[in-house]
């Protein structure tokens, strides 16, 4: 098994975007708003794409509770407008047909098969390496292999420059497939890859938004997953949609981090739904009455960051 070009890293930490901006007030929002934006273009670089039907195969590295594995078990099959219970927009499946507007149409995700690695066969710290490894078990056509890790299990670059990834890998005689990694970041570094749910290293010190699932790290693995996945169908294979070098690349999510309302800028999400019994925040509803704050995504009609809210 060899990795195919170098494989494409989403950098999702977030404080880099707030070491020069102040608390967010309605004076400096009107002065951002008077900032002229330079326009947002995701180039198509006539690769691959995944879709059609998309199937996600889960491998479980570590130990989540139940609770914590349905949580991002409904989130992916939230995902698909024809699961059942799916709400009206906004919701999960709203903010994922925004994929259908890149070449190619619809990425009509379903859930494959799970994995579950719970004594650790590989470690309590992984390399590339043995990501690609991991993902090699549950590798098929038109498929992404996802691994999520516990939060006892540290992988390289995680907290420092990534809180997940996705890539590439090839396998003898049987051609190229993508996969994707996310970490659970609830006890290593939450303010870097779980905000807006954990208040920042550095930065304004806003209050934390409420976690609408009750859990730091996985709601923020969610956001992390969401990014991954978009970047994925859109460009797995390194030919796709991005802005910059192949190897760093802005991709559908992330060329619009921190960002998940309207009014957004540095150190401020934007206006997002609001649980009035529970505090929660969030902008995406999806099945089984799980609610989801997910990220901007960019939208090729208009080469501009969508938020759902």
């Amino acid at each position: 098994m060899g990795s195919s070009k170098p494989m494409i890293t989403i950098f999702i930490l977030l404080f880099s975007l707030f070491v020069l901006v102040p608390n967010p007030s309605f004076a400096n929002s009107r002065i951002l708003a008077l900032v002229k934006e330079k326009p947002l273009v995701l180039k198509y670089h006539k690769g691959a794409l995944l879709k059609g039907n998309v199937t996600i195969n889960l491998i479980w590295y570590g130990k989540f509770t139940p609770a914590q594995r349905l949580i991002i078990v409904d989130f992916i099959q939230s995902l698909n407008p024809k699961s059942k219970k799916i709400t009206s927009p906004p919701s999960v499946a709203s903010w994922w047909s925004t994929t259908e507007a890149y070449k190619g149409g619809a990425s009509v995700i379903s859930l494959g098969k799970q994995i579950f690695d719970k004594k650790y066969s590989l470690g309590k710290y992984l390399k590339d390496l043995q990501l690609e490894s991991l993902a090699s078990r549950a590798t098929r056509v038109n498929s992404i292999a996802v691994i999520l890790t516990a939060t006892d299990v540290g992988v390289d670059d995680f907290c420092m420059n990534r809180c997940g990834m996705h890539g590439s890998t090839r396998l003898k005689k049987a051609g190229k497939f993508a996969y994707a990694w996310v970490g659970n970041s609830a006890s290593q570094c939450p303010g870097q890859c779980a905000w807006p749910f954990q208040k920042p290293i550095v930065g304004p010190q806003i209050t934390p938004l409420v976690a609408p699932n009750g859990d730091v790290g996985v709601d923020g693995m969610i956001i992390n997953l969401a990014t991954v996945l978009a970047g994925t169908v859109t460009n797995p294979f390194d030919a796709g949609y991005f802005q910059g070098p192949a190897n760093a690349p802005l991709e559908a999510v992330s060329a619009c981090t921190g960002t998940f309302g309207s009014g957004a800028f540095p150190g401020y999400p934007g206006k997002v739904l609001l649980d009035k019994k529970t505090g929660a925040s969030y902008n995406a509803p999806g099945v089984n009455g799980r609610r989801y704050l997910l990220p901007a995504m960019w939208d090729p009609k208009t080469s501009k960051c969508k938020t759902l809210v």
